[in-house]
């Protein structure tokens, strides 16, 4: 997520995206996500639901999805040096990692949930949705405030004092 963000507040900001960085931490999510892979496999294994996956429903395509395009895709991108050294490819490698949670918590809290005593599924309210899609829109909006106005993201080659009174795009 800090690297997808990262790389959105730069394009956003007119800024040129701090890649040393984002290249390191890229390469420091491959084994995170081999790791995360190997627990969710064992996990399967262990419980023995694996053989719910030769099902052909919701839940067992949706977690297909979630494991080939959230953690197997971006897992072999992150493991080369050219995705790790192009923001556009570390982009979509952090952007599936991230697609990949999102899916996660659908699976988890949509898709698989049962409530108990209850003869259907259960699917969110509009409401719910509203608020969710609120949320997010409030806090980029509150993100973009504090870092167009403060001293957030330093530019290279400032001095601190300088730092304090750079412009993004003409805006002080």
């Amino acid at each position: 997520m800090v690297i997808f963000e990262s790389l959105i507040a730069s394009r956003s900001l007119g800024l040129k995206p701090e890649m040393h960085i984002l290249s390191r931490l890229g390469s420091m999510i491959a084994p995170l996500l081999g790791i995360y892979l190997a627990f969710k496999i064992g996990d399967m294994f262990i419980r023995e639901t694996f053989v719910y996956l030769t099902e052909f429903n919701t839940a067992s395509v949706m977690f297909t999805i979630e494991v080939l395009f959230g953690v197997i895709i971006p897992l072999r991108m992150l493991l080369s040096t050219k995705v790790l050294k192009s923001p556009l490819f570390l982009f979509i490698a952090s952007s599936l990692v991230v697609f990949g949670v999102l899916i996660n918590r659908i699976n988890n809290f949509v898709v698989a949930y049962t409530p108990p005593y209850s003869t259907d599924s259960y699917f969110p309210s509009f409401g719910e949705i509203s608020v969710t899609l609120g949320f997010v829109a409030m806090l980029v909006l509150a993100y973009r405030f504090v870092v167009i106005n403060f001293p957030v993201i330093s530019l290279p080659g400032k001095t601190s004092a300088q730092k304090t009174k750079y412009t993004i795009r003409g805006i002080k």
